[in-house]
């Protein structure tokens, strides 16, 4: 299973008055483990940056000068993010803006069926209660000392790991086996959840102490029980 944990960064806050992307940055997951497949970039929104957004990222209109417009990476981000399910925190915020600039290259838009948003998710397992990214970071014990201003790329980061809580800690399955094992099911039911081996490790032992063992026990007066 094919997840992408997505964050992006804007030169404010409203895609209908024009506002742009000028940072994307996000994480794979395969089988809720992130990977080290990563996708980051800068762009060249092609407009200023206002104040109140600068103050949050802190990326200027110099440092975007040179940097890719949409347009231009555009097939690159579709083709990472394929068909994988999107998660995100606020996520009509990110997919908005997502949307909007797919629009613009006329490219499909990202549909609300495939985006799962976190924020959501924290509301409902949490309510009343701070569930901000940094607040779900306290919350589970992530660090996020790194985030001294908002980088779409660390956020993702930073959102795996707490999306990964949220759903119930790192290893669901896990966690599932030892709850139907305390509810008296059969081990049969249990062990469903336990990896096997394709093929049987090799013996440890070379053949000359196999056969060293072999004539050993045939030494002892009583046959070992272990022994067959």
């Amino acid at each position: 299973m094919r997840e992408i944990v997505l964050d992006t960064e804007t030169t404010g806050l409203s895609p209908n008055k024009g506002d742009r992307v000028v940072e994307i940055g996000c994480v794979e997951l395969i089988n809720h483990v992130p990977t080290e497949n990563t996708f980051q970039v800068y762009l060249n929104p092609e407009r200023d940056m206002d104040e109140g957004a600068q103050r949050v990222h802190g990326l200027t209109n110099e440092f975007l000068l040179d940097k890719p417009k949409f347009s231009e990476i555009a097939e690159e981000f579709i083709s990472y993010i394929g068909e994988s399910k999107i998660i995100a925190h606020n996520a009509s915020f990110d997919i908005n803006f997502l949307n909007s600039e797919l629009a613009r290259v006329d490219k499909s838009k990202i549909s609300d069926e495939r985006v799962v948003d976190t924020l959501k998710m924290a509301r409902e397992k949490y309510p009343g209660a701070r569930n901000s990214l940094d607040a779900l970071c306290k919350r589970f014990l992530v660090d996020n000392s790194n985030r001294k201003l908002h980088g779409a790329l660390l956020d993702s980061e930073l959102l795996a790991e707490v999306y990964l809580e949220l759903i119930g800690g790192k290893e669901p399955d896990l966690a599932l086996a030892v709850e139907k094992k305390a509810t008296n099911q059969s081990n049969e039911e249990v062990n469903g959840f336990i990896a096997k081996r394709d093929k049987a490790l090799k013996p440890r032992l070379t053949e000359e102490e196999q056969i060293k063992h072999k004539n050993f026990i045939e030494t002892l007066k009583v046959k070992p029980l272990w022994y067959g």
